[in-house]
């Protein structure tokens, strides 16, 4: 897709720099996302964007059209196949644990933060206002896009029909956790290099995001991961 390409439809929404109400932290104050259909061809292909992958700290301000965030979460976490017999869940672009999908994304755009339900491909309002800041680094809060990692505990079923009889125990949930929310974030990293966009992976403000964000007890943020444009000169 090119840089300046025009959403097909996009006037049925608001643009995306003019969602909601800034400030009050009021989830009813933003609509929904509604994503446009992910496209799922195009790009460099698998070794060329193997070979382009980096780190970018360096982030410009200017917003991703409709389509690439749309695309951009799709390739991060998105369903890419029918419903799997374990769990019962649609299948993802990335594993997890006994297929708990355990791992949520908070998308942190300019006006307000979203959590992303791959079913039906859509961004669910969570509360008004820029915490693009919570990221934790100064060129985060001026970026287009902050992914925040929430794990969910409670996703981890213990008990009949689980095949593994480790994943009630926290220290390996733990790492099934850590792992996962790796296996995401080089998703977003490798759609960034065949995209020709930025991505850096890091720490953030976990104490005030959880709040923020009116996480539960079972949810914990665990990294951040920003995406963009490179910022120019």
């Amino acid at each position: 897709m090119k840089r300046r390409t025009f959403v097909k439809g996009v006037a049925a929404l608001p643009a995306l720099a003019a969602l909601g109400l800034p400030g009050s932290g009021d989830a009813e104050e933003l609509p929904p996302i509604v994503l446009p259909k992910p496209e799922t061809d195009g790009g460099k292909p698998v070794r060329a964007a193997l070979k382009a992958r980096k780190t970018t700290r360096e982030i410009g301000p200017e917003p991703l059209p409709l389509q690439t965030l749309s695309n951009l979460l799709w390739a991060a976490f998105g369903v890419n196949r029918g419903t799997m017999g374990l769990m019962g869940k649609p299948g993802r672009t990335a594993p997890s644990a006994s297929n708990s999908q355990e791992i949520d994304l908070y998308v942190c755009l300019e006006k307000g933060v979203y959590l992303y339900e791959a079913v039906p491909h859509r961004l669910a309002p969570v509360a008004a206002g820029d915490f693009r800041a919570r990221a934790g680094r100064a060129a985060a809060g001026r970026a287009p896009v902050n992914i925040f990692y929430v794990v969910d505990l409670t996703r981890y079923v213990v008990g009949k029909g689980q095949p593994d009889p480790s994943i009630g125990n926290p220290e390996v949930q733990k790492s099934y956790y850590y792992t996962d929310t790796g296996f995401i974030a080089q998703n977003v990293y490798l759609f960034a290099a065949a995209e020709g966009l930025a991505a850096w992976f890091h720490n953030c403000d976990k104490e005030h995001t959880a709040k923020e964000f009116g996480l539960r007890a079972e949810q914990r943020v665990l990294f951040a991961q920003t995406v963009g444009y490179p910022a120019k000169g």
